[in-house]
């Protein structure tokens, strides 16, 4: 096949796998581009195979990043060339571990490397796109609470690899049994996804939760009129709750959540804003998870937090500070070298400060592992409120800037896959995105479908205790990233020797005399005509 139509073919598998991904979910086409990456790896050298892995990656970061459009083109375009960079050293360090014994378990481990590796660098890292995160309404939905996501993702590649390299060599071999072989992977893979229980690590009790989605105009950060007005819009939605709860119309809640950034203004600044908040949590009578920016801790800087609202005494002072933030969305990563190149980040005129701390506040009788938006797409802040004991996970997001486009619904995907991992209820409440609850099977059992101001209630299991997703899941990981970090340093050991033989045999075979001139130099010399 020539280069340029292996990188045009590579291209139309990222945007395959894309199509796995949320709100479209065409899981089948996730496979088909993950076979059809393997399979343009074979038979080139490391360097065109990180040809063949760029394009593939910018093919798929494009179209599945394409919403970070609204922040400017730039801004998409330089994340998905960035992203795409991963992908291309994947394709380099596949083509170099090709020929190794064992080649299927190095090449998952390579990807789960490469997803890892992304996860972290640069500036905290980007893990959106995690095969895992296409696993929502899926056979391997499953797996995610036994091996945790990063190994999901590698069981998914896993079996598309066995495919992907069994159908070339059917093609060049013409050797149809290996690819009937190869398919027994993928199949008792989903086999096994689909006799693998799920639910609640352990079942402690109920609680019911309400999640109140308040709206904002716009983007809600054009201006102050419009901060207020978002804080205004929340508590006046809960106000309303509150009087259909005491005319008996809907039920009493234990806990009230309210989303990221539902306050943009301090309230410990703003007496209005600290007015408007008591009055609605006084009004519905329970404690509040408020999600407030917050200024400090140092002059010119602020702290996305989520605050405990008690109807009698306030704010408390426990506070969740969000550890992930989003690079040139809440602060500017290198301020003084980066900020001189784009007047559009003048926009960001302070740096939010990350917290340290897992995301655990006691809500009223509920014990909450909260997140705010981003935060739900690492590990970490997932699996801490596990180990420390939460009984309900709570994602608090604003993706106001977003809506109409596939990142809440990606973002959705990926809530589902977390209930799934912790083996808990999941509580969504996000200012006008998607708000909603879902269960620890991946069940959704409320959500929003529009902007508009409303409040969902639902009756939530409870729960302790670990999964193995959670228990093992980042030693998994890692050790699985080791492992194809050795399988490359083992491919360079074992090929420098193939290399040193064969560059002797060159020079050897240059002074080597050449046979037929031998021949002719000892054969004589005559002038007879040939008859």
């Amino acid at each position: 096949m020539p280069y340029y139509l292996r990188l045009f073919a590579a291209a139309v598998c990222g945007v395959a796998v894309y199509a796995g991904f949320p709100p479209r979910g065409w899981w089948w086409l996730l496979v088909v581009g993950l076979v059809g990456l393997v399979y343009l790896l074979q038979d080139v050298s490391p360097r065109r195979a990180a040809g063949v892995g760029f394009v593939f990656g910018l093919g798929f970061m494009c179209t599945l990043l394409e919403w970070l459009s609204v922040l400017g083109p730039d801004v998409w375009l330089l994340v998905a060339v960035a992203s795409a960079g991963f992908y291309a050293l994947f394709g380099w360090a596949y083509a170099r571990t090709r020929d190794l014994p064992g080649h299927l378990l190095w090449a998952t481990a390579l990807w789960v490397g490469m997803e890892y590796l992304r996860s972290q660098v640069p500036f905290g890292g980007f893990p959106w796109g995690r095969l895992a995160f296409a696993t929502p309404d899926t056979p391997m939905l499953s797996f995610n609470r036994w091996i945790g996501v990063a190994a999901t993702s590698g069981v998914m590649f896993l079996g598309a690899c066995a495919l992907g390299v069994a159908a070339h060599a059917a093609v060049v071999n013409g050797i149809g049994r290996r690819l009937t072989y190869a398919a027994a992977i993928p199949v008792g893979l989903v086999v096994c996804g689909v006799v693998l229980p799920t639910g609640l690590a352990s079942a402690t009790g109920t609680a019911t939760v309400a999640a109140v989605q308040g709206d904002v105009p716009g983007t809600g950060a054009e201006s102050l009129g419009q901060q207020h007005e978002v804080t205004t819009n929340h508590a006046e939605a809960t106000v309303d709750y509150a009087k259909q709860v005491d005319a008996g119309e809907r039920p009493r809640p234990d806990l009230v959540i309210w989303p990221e950034n539902s306050t943009d203004v301090d309230p410990f600044h703003n007496p209005d804003i600290y007015a408007a908040i008591d009055n609605a949590v006084r009004a519905i009578g329970v404690p509040t998870l408020i999600g407030a920016i917050v200024d400090g801790p140092g002059q010119g800087e602020a702290q996305n937090v989520g605050l405990v609202w008690d109807p009698n005494d306030g704010p408390l002072p426990d506070r969740y500070v969000k550890r992930h933030l989003v690079p040139f969305g809440e602060y500017i990563p290198m301020r003084d070298l980066i900020a001189p190149l784009s007047s559009r980040l003048d926009q960001i005129g302070r740096d939010m400060q990350p917290g340290d701390e897992p995301g655990l506040l006691q809500v009223g009788p509920v014990l909450v592992g909260t997140m705010m938006c981003f935060d739900v797409a690492y590990d970490d802040t997932i699996a801490d409120n596990a180990e420390d004991g939460a009984d309900l996970m709570v994602v608090q997001t604003n993706n106001a800037t977003y809506y109409g486009s596939a990142q809440p619904e990606q973002q959705w995907g990926i809530e589902q896959v977390r209930a799934v991992e912790t083996g808990r209820d999941v509580v969504v409440a996000s200012v006008n995105g998607i708000s909603g609850f879902v269960s620890a099977d991946g069940d959704v059992l409320q959500r929003t479908h529009s902007r508009d101001q409303q409040v969902l209630v639902q009756d939530v299991h409870l729960a302790d205790g670990l999964t193995w997703g959670v228990r093992f899941g980042a030693w998994i990981e890692r050790g699985l990233a080791l492992l194809g970090l050795g399988a490359v340093v083992a491919a360079f050991v074992i090929g420098r020797p193939r290399r040193d033989a064969d560059e002797s045999g060159a020079h050897d075979d240059q002074d080597a005399p050449n046979p037929q001139e031998t021949e002719a130099e000892a054969a004589p010399i005559t002038t007879e005509s040939p008859r």
